[in-house]
């Protein structure tokens, strides 16, 4: 698992994450990159996966539209969709790669995804949460 961690914390460093908190016995790397809305992204080396999670927001008053309009926007992500949570009610962003395979490009598509879809889908996910 080391070999694996220390990878994948290299490629955040070299995509300027900060590390915001680690924990190399459970796999567990939470960063930010303000510049372009990530806060709190976890990932969590599974081997033989690398999970790559942002939560969203919380629905509040979660209608069949809210969850259609949701899955409609998980086909036009490039990379990762967005999942529920155990509770239902919590939006996230979820990606998983290969560790084996992984390298710089795949992950920082997936971060580069993520930046995009908040950029350009933020105005609704904002009425979702009310």
């Amino acid at each position: 698992m080391n070999n694996y961690f220390q990878k994948v914390k290299d490629y955040l460093l070299e995509l300027d994450f900060s590390i915001v908190q680690e924990d190399e016995n459970d796999g567990i790397i939470v960063v930010d990159n303000e510049e372009d809305g990530i806060k709190n992204l976890v990932l969590v080396i599974a081997d033989p996966l690398l999970i790559v999670e942002q939560y969203i927001f919380e629905v509040n008053n979660g209608t069949p539209d809210i969850y259609k309009q949701l899955l409609q926007k998980s086909r036009d992500i490039i990379h990762g969709a967005f999942v529920l949570d155990d509770t239902g009610s919590k939006v996230i962003f979820r990606n998983t790669h290969e560790l084996e395979n992984l390298d710089l490009n795949e992950i920082e598509a997936t971060f580069n995804s993520l930046a995009l879809l908040l950029s350009e889908y933020s105005q609704d996910l904002i009425e979702f949460s009310k």
